[in-house]
């Protein structure tokens, strides 16, 4: 067979459908599509102005305007930017991916850069066809002695154009939107989704319904009139003595009543300023608006980047301090002041997502859809800067705002553990301005806690649920750190892993020297009789063959009983319970610690056959575990029922 070589043929009866239907995920993106179209083609004309080729008239303010009507079910986009000919409407909607803002720039790339410009791909356009039945353009170049075009099409590869009857310079986009779509005419609707997707676009957006639209239109055409000659003297004079205004008093008290229209986008964002142009109450009001959070925010980060890429934001750390917040935060990203979509996790890394905050980056290779990242090295580059500027700004604080940074850290402090187990750069930079709580409440590094040869930390939970052992670790005059969240547990594994010798261990592991009575102890024998006798003792009354129990000689004689749980045995369990195993190793791996100086331990050695010693056998063991985990509801009911029984047998 002969080398054949050739051209790929599309049918654009086939690909215009596609088009259409697929290459947007979300039919509201429409909205976005043809503001943003509308918004760059204002931002090229005021760049023509800027470089002398055009010039506005005096004080006028050039915006786009999107009006509703839900009789017609419509919808109309009008910008006043620089216009199209009929040569470039016969150019830029009839060839598929051909994008005017390359055009543009293409043009214009020794006199002006980028700079919000928004199309890229030139598909935008299309995505009006999603919720139209028929779309039509009105346009009116800048173009010296350009005439109006118009232009329609009902949604085929077949179009209409001829000569239209637009006066001023700009483009009208109308849909006449299909059964389907008719919420989109809808003024709430509408105003949500332009508020999600164009808050910050760099022109001026209004939403008027055709109502408010007409008026609009009637009061500008009366401004426009010539006023009428001044009232004679008397006339005036009569009026005023009549106790009346005159006609332009009245019409002045009338514009007042009237409130002005305002514009859904803010056209100069937070993030596009000098942090040192910023102040802490503008930060906070941005914070209200745009993420409807009322409380107040701990502090922030103000991304602003030139070299290697462009990238500018605003990442705020919320006060989370309740069990009942959120742990997830929303980071929006936007590309070029157009809303791209929350939490994309190619660029926000994982552990970021807890924080809140915008994201705006136009070097970002989007696909053409906009609503997604393409895979692209340049993502991670991105995301890698994010954590590194979050990562200097908590050292930092650390280092030269100590105080604020100790006032932050309960709250902050999930989130950084989070990052070090997600991230191993993020650890290697915080890894000394992690701190730890004292009982004492005072803060400490990891160097703090482990000067010298001492390798060993001990830690607390739940302050409340251990309060018998850190009272004793207080008595005793001894350290001990406050870990209180789920997260702490994998995060002290990674510092055991990252630190040779280090070891944590919970408070209740086991009893130190430093409890123990300094009267001369048990002999081995004393020591080994008395733990076979009360082993057996407490077996018999609870039922559990085996339950290992243990006799100390301790300093606090009203301390009865103690639970201890080796390290490994807790971790090993709060392992197995995380993979829905159970606990499989029961009751086997937890100690009793009785104390043999306690009066009701005696009284049970010396009075064993006694029918109370059961009794006081189960209330002992069941207040031990209350002060070391909680009680099964089942337990729980028989510890109350029990406590009951004794007193009122110590009311007889």
């Amino acid at each position: 067979m002969c080398k054949k070589q050739g051209s790929l043929s599309i049918n654009s009866e086939n690909i215009f459908p596609i088009i259409k239907k697929w290459l947007y995920s979300d039919h509201d993106i429409f909205f976005r599509e043809l503001i943003s179209n509308g918004c760059d083609a204002v931002t090229k004309l005021k760049k023509l102005e800027w470089m002398g080729e055009y010039t506005f008239p005096e004080g006028f303010v050039p915006k786009v305007n999107v009006i509703l009507d839900e009789e017609e079910k419509t919808i109309r986009f009008l910008d006043d930017g620089l216009g199209m000919t009929a040569e470039e409407v016969d150019e830029y909607p009839h060839q598929i991916a051909f994008s005017g803002a390359t055009a543009f720039l293409e043009k214009y790339k020794d006199k002006t850069s980028d700079d919000q410009i928004i199309g890229h791909f030139g598909l935008g356009f299309y995505s009006a066809f999603m919720v139209a039945d028929k779309v039509t353009i009105d346009t009116r170049s800048y173009r010296e002695g350009a005439e109006p075009v118009h232009w329609e099409c009902s949604g085929g590869t077949e179009y209409a154009m001829e000569a239209g009857s637009r006066q001023d310079v700009g483009t009208e986009i109308t849909l006449y939107l299909n059964e389907d779509s008719g919420e989109f005419c809808k003024e709430y609707r509408a105003r949500e989704i332009i508020t999600k997707y164009c808050s910050f676009m760099p022109v001026e957006i209004y939403l008027y319904t055709r109502k408010e639209w007409e008026e609009a239109q009637a009061e500008a055409a009366v401004e426009t009139v010539e006023p009428e000659a001044p009232e004679s003297g008397e006339a005036a004079e009569g009026a005023e003595k009549a106790g009346e205004p005159e006609a332009g008093d009245k019409k002045e008290e009338a514009k007042e009543e009237k409130p002005k229209k305002e514009s859904l986008s803010d056209t100069n964002p937070l993030w596009t300023k000098r942090p040192s142009d910023c102040t802490d109450e503008e930060y906070r009001a941005f914070y209200r608006k745009v993420f409807l959070d009322f409380k107040e925010p701990l502090f922030w980060i103000h991304l602003n980047m030139d070299y290697p890429f462009n990238l500018k934001g605003i990442l705020y750390f919320p006060k989370i301090n309740t069990e009942y917040d959120s742990l997830e935060g929303t980071i929006k990203l936007y590309n070029n002041r157009v809303f791209i979509a929350d939490n994309i996790k190619e660029v926000i890394p994982e552990f970021l997502m807890l924080l809140k905050g915008v994201i705006d980056c136009p070097d970002l290779p989007l696909n053409v859809s906009r609503s997604a990242l393409q895979n692209d090295g340049f993502v991670r580059k991105v995301s890698d800067y994010i954590t590194k500027k979050v990562a200097d700004k908590l050292t930092g604080m650390c280092k030269t705002e100590r105080e604020s940074y100790e006032k932050y850290w309960d709250d902050i402090h999930p989130f950084i553990k989070f990052g070090c187990l997600k991230d191993e750069k993020f650890y290697e930079k915080m890894k000394d301005s992690i701190l730890f709580k004292d009982l004492d409440g005072k803060y400490l590094t990891l160097a703090d806690l482990t000067e010298g040869e001492n390798k060993k930390i001990v830690y607390v939970t739940d302050q409340q649920q251990q309060g018998q052992y850190v009272k004793m670790y207080k008595d005793a005059g001894l350290r001990a750190v406050i870990l209180p969240t789920n997260i702490d547990t994998p995060f002290i594994t990674l510092l055991e892993q990252k630190n040779q010798g280090l070891k944590f261990t919970r408070i209740d592991a086991e009893v130190t020297e430093s409890f123990k009575s300094e009267e001369a102890p048990a002999t081995e024998e004393e020591q080994k009789a008395r733990e076979e006798e009360l082993s057996k003792i407490f077996q018999d009354a609870l039922g559990k063959e085996k339950l290992t129990v243990k006799v100390e000689d301790l300093k606090d004689e009203k301390l009865s009983a103690m639970i201890t749980l080796s390290e490994e045995s807790r971790r090993m369990q709060e392992m197995m319970r995380m993979y829905g195993m159970g606990d499989m190793a029961g009751d086997s791996q937890e100690t009793l610690v009785l104390n043999a100086n306690n009066a009701l331990v005696k009284f049970v050695r010396e009075h064993k056959d006694s029918p109370q010693v059961p009794t006081i056998c189960r209330q002992l063991y069941d207040l031990a575990r209350i002060s070391h985990a909680p009680l099964s509801p089942e337990e729980m009911s028989a510890f109350v029922a029990r406590s009951n029984e004794i007193l009122m047998n110590l009311a007889k």
